[in-house]
């Protein structure tokens, strides 16, 4: 499937303001280990109403670097529920004398669609000095006026690793000291300054922040530094009003968005007979309505004022064959209803490594639309967007977190399935024969499930055959390579599965050095990870993935070479995981077989010495080498 997210609006705006912008006048211990400097920011969210608010920016950024450059371009969002004004900027030297001003004439304008947009008020202004001469600063200014408050911007001070904030300020006016402003902070801990009384002023503010340095396995960004959502109580968008003082309230809107836009014409209602009637049992029943789906839609973006929030009508897909993540899982809910089947259309945060809903904190954070048929344990999922993926899969686009299921009552908080070291499998058969020259042909078959298979699944259906070929060969671990044939099967549930068949050829795979012949045994699945010693771990250690790779691996080595030296076997077992490696050797026949089992898990940052030693341990047998000698006589 291309992970594309569909057209829920999402659009988190994030900048900077400040007076002096010298670059000596930055503090030393903000510039180190950064590309870019916030110098100030004021991010200030007025709210009029329920329907209306009114959003100013004004941010400045010092670019220490090259690396830094992707902060100086200016980009913000506007469509017809959101206008987008009064846009100013202007570029500073090192000294901070004003170099050069943005002209009205000089900012694109163009339409935030992609290659699978095609109905959308969504459009982008974007700037950019092309300053090349370091370091340089940057400042901008705009104001949006928001027509309706079901969406508010957050402050999310600290835009990527090794970026520091020297000053960052959130404002937010309420219109009375009866408004009821919610908010959710993270990485924050102090309250928020509350003055005034009609307007009612809520700030929060951060100084000298330094940047964030990436350390390996780290948490999720959003879990290491400040932010601050904010979220409205009642609320009003084109003509419609709502309360999301709870999750129950929120789905009770969205329930009313969607209300009568299940209506499916006759044409649609007798294929659905046709498919399911003398169909018992009520899975197969689902599978084939959902291939039904598959095979007569796509999915095209769609974001037209509250269609950015509300699913084109059932109909409109049946007779348009199209429609975005909203429209394409109202239309399987309604497929599904006609059987006789109850489903539910649910909102979520999608996209490999995102959260989900923040579950104390209701709010419209999502970004995308899918299915669920409700069935105890078998309660089944459905990934509405993708024409190939299976039934039940939802892998790590939508799998593994909080969303929001709508019902005739309203929402109700749930979670997607959560993927375990068995259903994420990497199991690899090798044989290979090794001549005296060094070279090397191997057949590789290797079974991936879950989503382990999710890139060979994109292989499949994906990529051309010309772009197959060049990601097999780069992609192995060896120096000199081809894959001069390939070949795969596909097994659809809901846990899929696909199955690879490669014949490589790799010339100096062994190396051969007067008498002697040096191979390493580990073929395809090396480890790459060395941990360098950290003075002092700062954030805990998380690993996103439970998984387990078995390969085993059969040599045939030319005649006459008997064994000089050989690696040890290694069986590894602690709280990061379960690593063996172990050899066979039989005069000319060599046998390996390597495991490797993870977890899903977090440990505290106190572990760190112990997981560098662990990855050390399986680096170096990971690349441990087996010497054979060649008989005398």
């Amino acid at each position: 499937m291309k992970m594309l997210i569909c057209g829920l609006f999402f659009c988190i705006a994030v900048s900077g303001s400040s007076q002096d912008y010298k670059t000596s006048l930055i503090p030393d211990s903000l510039k180190l280990g950064a590309n870019a400097v916030k110098r100030f920011e004021e991010l200030h969210v007025i709210i009029k109403g329920i329907d209306k608010a009114i959003v100013k920016h004004r941010y400045a950024i010092t670019i220490l670097n090259e690396n830094g450059d992707e902060f100086a371009y200016y980009n913000n969002f506007y469509s017809n529920l959101i206008s987008l004004n009064d846009i100013s900027g202007r570029l500073f030297d090192a000294e901070g004398k004003l170099l050069k001003s943005i002209h009205k004439k000089d900012i694109s304008d163009m339409s935030a669609t992609d290659d699978a947009s095609l109905l959308t008020d969504a459009r982008n202004k974007k700037y950019t000095f092309y300053n090349k001469s370091y370091p340089y600063t940057v400042e901008f200014e705009d104001e949006q006026d928001y027509n309706g408050i079901f969406y508010l911007p957050a402050w999310l001070p600290v835009e990527d690793e090794k970026f520091s904030v020297q000053q960052s300020r959130f404002v937010v006016d309420v219109p009375s000291a009866d408004y009821q402003l919610r908010y959710r902070q993270f990485i924050y801990s102090l309250e928020p300054t509350i003055t005034g009384n009609k307007p009612v002023t809520y700030v929060w503010e951060i100084k000298n922040q330094k940047p964030v340095i990436f350390e390996e396995f780290q948490p999720d960004f959003r879990q290491i530094i400040p932010a601050v959502y904010i979220a409205p109580s009642d609320f009003s968008i084109g003509s419609f009003k709502g309360n999301m003082n709870t999750w129950k309230g929120l789905g009770q809107f969205i329930f009313a968005l969607n209300n009568k836009r299940d209506e499916l014409p006759e044409n649609i209602k007798s294929d659905i007979y046709k498919l399911t009637d003398g169909i018992i049992d009520r899975m197969e029943k689902i599978k084939i309505l959902y291939g039904y789906l598959q095979k007569h839609t796509r999915y095209i973006s769609i974001q037209l004022g509250i269609g950015s929030w509300q699913p084109f009508e059932a109909k409109y897909v049946a007779e348009k064959k199209y429609g975005d993540c909203k429209a394409l899982s109202n239309y399987m809910v309604s497929i599904l209803k006609e059987a006789g089947i109850k489903a539910h259309y649910v909102l979520i945060t999608a996209g490999e490594g995102k959260a989900g809903l923040m579950e104390d904190f209701p709010s419209a954070y999502f970004n995308h639309a899918i299915c669920c048929v409700p069935n105890g344990k078998d309660t089944l999922w459905l990934e509405c967007t993708s024409q190939t993926k299976a039934a039940g899969f939802m892998g790590s686009f939508t799998g593994d977190r909080k969303a929001l299921m709508i019902d005739d009552d309203g929402g109700h908080v749930v979670s997607t399935p959560s993927y375990q070291a068995e259903d994420n499998q990497q199991l690899r058969k090798v044989k290979a024969t090794v001549d005296a020259a060094g070279n090397m042909t191997a057949e590789v078959n290797t079974h991936f499930t879950g989503i382990q298979q999710e890139l060979q699944h994109s292989l499949i259906h994906d990529a051309t055959i010309e772009e197959r070929k060049k990601y097999l060969n780069r992609a192995l671990s060896l120096p000199t390579y081809i894959v001069d044939k390939s070949d795969y099967k596909e097994t659809s549930g809901i846990i899929p599965s696909v199955d690879e068949f490669l014949h490589v050829e790799a010339s100096n795979y062994a190396t051969v050095s007067g008498k002697r012949m040096f191979i390493t045994p580990n073929l395809f699945n090396r480890s790459v990870t060395k941990l360098t010693e950290e003075k002092e771990r700062k954030y805990p250690i998380r690993f996103s993935l439970s998984f387990r790779d078995i390969d085993t691996l059969y040599f045939s080595v030319p005649p006459g070479y008997i064994l000089e030296a050989r690696p040890k076997d290694v069986s590894l077992n602690n709280q990061f995981g379960k690593y063996t490696i172990s050899y066979k050797i039989d005069n000319d026949k060599i046998e390996v077989i390597r495991s490797e089992v993870g977890q899903r898990q977090v440990f505290p940052a106190s572990d760190y010495p112990d997981l560098v030693k662990y990855f050390d341990a399986i680096y170096k047998a990971d690349h441990s080498r087996i010497v054979l000698v060649k008989k005398e006589g």
